[in-house]
């Protein structure tokens, strides 16, 4: 490879990066179903983490007995969003990755989070989400990798 090829892939190698370490930081949720990471970068500096999961206080089950959600289990984006929140960090002007594409919820918490790129490795079946993003103006980049 030529040096300047190997130029030209790097952000997009660095964004496999950043979503692979998503994929790593998901393993920390207890949900069944599901488990989703996500990182907030911004300038190459990760910002805020989170995972889906109970609210803290919360026991760690995030389904019922019938394998469905409980309606209290926090997406990782919200999880994510209100960690920055809560810190010094600005998200204004980020980029989210996230291992699964968000749901509509998510995708309102992003836009009025001023995160201004979503970069996810897994399509949902919801795409109203990834629409509300797109017509918000926010950068939407989907990159399958391989989680390992």
């Amino acid at each position: 490879m030529l040096p300047e090829e190997k130029n030209n892939n790097k952000p997009l190698e660095l964004d496999k990066r950043y979503l692979r370490m998503a994929f790593i930081w998901a393993e920390n949720s207890y949900c069944q179903r599901r488990q989703v990471g996500a990182l907030i970068v911004k300038d190459k500096r990760i910002i805020s983490d989170g995972y889906n999961g109970t609210p803290s206080g919360f026991e760690n089950i995030c389904e019922d007995e019938n394998n469905v959600t409980k309606p209290y289990v926090l997406h990782a984006e919200a999880n994510a969003i209100t960690k920055v929140a809560g810190s010094a960090n600005d998200s204004r002007g980020s980029t989210i990755y996230v291992t699964d594409s968000p749901c509509i919820e998510c995708a309102k918490l992003i836009i009025q989070a001023g995160i201004v790129r979503v970069v996810y490795a897994n399509e949902y079946r919801l795409k109203e989400g990834i629409e509300l993003l797109k017509r918000a103006g926010v950068q939407v980049d989907y990159i399958p990798i391989n989680k390992d």
